[in-house]
């Protein structure tokens, strides 16, 4: 990225031992705008703090990733990264993908090593947190035959926001900043301001989700909304989720139960991964001084 050398380079945060400069802060704007484009709709003050956060949790799980992992440039990692730009992007190779990122003022090198770091990070999450999850195989078989017997199922075309709230924060103010930016802009520029979720790089869309896959309170709630309606905050262990409807279709008959438990059984897993991952951040990060300057 082209910067006036005029400019003067400032120290804006200091984590732990890493420093993040105002250059540091442009740079990352870019980034977050060729990731998310939404963030666009927002005003240059916003998308400035998004950056500066942005930063710093790169920078506290860079600093643990980089004690677990020695070696980080895999070349079979680094290919499925790659394959997986290259899909995202609609791009049929190396070259075609950086042309479109020089057009975007953004660096290869740099936009690979962070999306590597953010694989490794969930690598590391998987083994430390694998044998934690737990998941009642059977109850899970006997709840799945019972949501198949209802007469009617349905699926969900779904997208979320996961969002904490400060301690100096209330609930009812922080669900009211959220709803207000989802009216003056959209759900998905909400998604890229507020939510802590992963899915926040793919504007927080879950894609199709059967209701076999949910709880009961959750099905509950669902089966009384329509589309582009948003529930209510629902807690988690990790924050506050809002998942908003895009569509609602009848499921098709069930018709092998072990493939419809395997999925269930790998979307809680995941679940409770993520949200291993959010809880062992949040205690990195209050054990990393951070200071503003």
């Amino acid at each position: 990225m082209n910067f006036n050398i005029q400019a003067e380079i400032k120290i804006k945060f200091k984590v732990g031992e890493d420093i993040i400069t105002n250059f540091d802060i442009l740079k990352e704007k870019n980034y977050l705008l060729f990731f998310r484009p939404d963030l666009s709709k927002l005003n240059e003050k916003e998308i400035i703090k998004i950056s500066e956060n942005s930063l710093i949790r790169e920078l506290i799980k860079k600093k643990e990733l980089d004690k677990i992992f020695k070696e980080t440039n895999d070349q079979e990692f680094i290919g499925k990264i790659k394959k997986n730009l290259f899909l995202r992007y609609k791009v049929q190779d190396e070259e075609q993908f950086k042309r479109l990122l020089i057009k975007n003022n953004i660096n290869f090198k740099d936009l690979l090593n962070k999306v590597k770091y953010e694989g490794l990070w969930n690598e590391m999450i998987y083994m430390k947190y694998n044998n934690s999850v737990k998941i009642d195989k059977e109850k899970t078989r006997k709840d799945l035959i019972l949501k198949i017997s209802n007469e009617k199922k349905y699926e969900y075309n779904l997208s979320e926001i996961l969002f904490d709230i400060d301690k100096d924060e209330k609930l009812i103010s922080k669900h009211a900043k959220i709803i207000n930016t989802i009216r003056e802009k959209d759900f998905k520029t909400a998604v890229s301001k507020y939510s802590i979720s992963g899915s926040s790089d793919i504007a927080g869309e879950l894609g199709w989700i059967k209701e076999t896959m949910l709880s009961n309170d959750l099905n509950k709630m669902l089966g009384k909304m329509k589309k582009n309606q948003i529930t209510k905050p629902i807690k988690y262990p990790n924050g506050y989720l809002l998942l908003k409807i895009n569509d609602k279709k009848e499921m098709k008959q069930v018709v092998d139960i072990e493939k419809e438990l395997n999925d269930l059984i790998s979307y809680k897993k995941n679940k409770q991964l993520n949200q291993f991952s959010l809880l062992y951040f949040k205690k990195l990060k209050q054990n990393t001084k951070i200071s503003e300057y």
